[in-house]
């Protein structure tokens, strides 16, 4: 009897694109029992929402070529083998003198190929091909430390909202997929990964003035409270990426960073969206940030905050490569 992971590969048709997509039958989510094709057909109901999400931005693959159950590859560049209509953006990376070229997609057809290649999660950058040094995108990453309840990060995405509204800056709040909130702020692509990242340090400092019994900003991760969460702003460093709205995770309950309304994080839990669920959130309530790109933020006034508060990173330090998002 042929196994599973030798099942026919099938054809898919993405736009004008045909995708192969082999060994559909491999179970790539053991827990779940959740397929290469079920993942394919995920991404296919979310289309217009992961491709809003990813477009033309480097991404990092994470890949699970023998499902979760193998090993995972952290992939920067593209997967030998592409089409010739996969887009990419070449990068250079200052730290190891070397070049990539990464996916940067545009359609919905670049997603399904990289499903095809064992890709599970997409992990973008915040900046795009038009300029990879200036990001467009102020992440903030509500990111708990161990022994932080879910309850805290819910009275914390409170206190961000606050924050954000004093600063005239809209915010479009995601899960994780984890156990942390992330919030997204378009800004104008005109400073670069430092000075991103030293307004959301001083932002983050408001957020621990306004919640100093719940927050900290401490930089290494063993010198933290484990009861209390992190506001990462080492996620807008250069080359830190995090899961784009409406990626899988990597995880046994196959998880989704899924966007949410700020009304839902009273009473919203991560662990009800996954791959199972969200399709028909999806089909419901459409894409959340599908309007993120209207309503464009200048970060002037978190820089002159930074400048008051003393706020300056010593951003020569190098980031801290363990943290993850939440």
């Amino acid at each position: 009897m042929a196994s599973k992971s030798a099942s026919p590969a099938i054809e898919l048709q993405v736009g004008d694109r045909t995708v192969r997509v082999s060994n559909p039958d491999r179970v790539y989510f053991p827990a779940t029992g959740a397929t290469k094709l079920d993942l394919a057909q995920y991404y296919l109901s979310v289309g217009d929402g992961i491709v809003n999400a990813l477009r033309d931005r480097p991404c990092m693959l994470h890949r699970f070529p023998k499902g979760l159950a193998g090993a995972k590859v952290h992939q920067k560049r593209l997967p030998a083998g592409a089409p010739d209509w996969i887009p990419t953006v070449r990068l250079h990376f200052p730290r190891y003198n070397r070049t990539a070229d990464e996916l940067c997609v545009d359609k919905l057809a670049d997603v399904i190929w990289a499903v095809q290649m064992s890709t599970v999660e997409f992990h973008p950058w915040n900046s795009r091909r038009a300029d990879t040094e200036n990001p467009d995108e102020w992440r903030i990453d509500l990111d708990p430390m161990p022994d932080c309840p879910w309850s805290r990060v819910q009275r914390v995405a409170g206190v961000v909202q606050e924050v954000l509204d004093d600063l005239g800056a809209v915010g479009w709040p995601k899960t994780s997929g984890g156990k942390g909130l992330h919030v997204y702020v378009r800004i104008a692509p005109e400073w670069g990964f430092t000075e991103v990242r030293r307004a959301a340090l001083a932002f983050a400092k408001e957020v621990e003035r306004r919640a100093p019994d719940e927050v900290t900003t401490t930089w290494w991760r063993k010198d933290r409270d484990p009861k209390l969460l992190f506001v990462d702003y080492n996620q807008n460093a250069r080359d830190h990426t995090i899961a784009a709205a409406y990626s899988v995770r990597g995880v046994p309950e196959a998880t989704v960073s899924t966007p949410v309304h700020w009304s839902e994080i009273p009473d919203v839990d991560p662990r009800d969206f996954t791959m199972k669920t969200v399709p028909a959130r999806y089909a419901d309530l459409g894409d959340l940030h599908a309007n993120i790109d209207h309503s464009v933020f200048r970060i002037d006034e978190l820089l002159q905050w930074a400048d008051r508060q003393g706020v300056d990173t010593d951003l020569d330090e190098p980031v801290d490569l363990d943290d993850t998002e939440g």
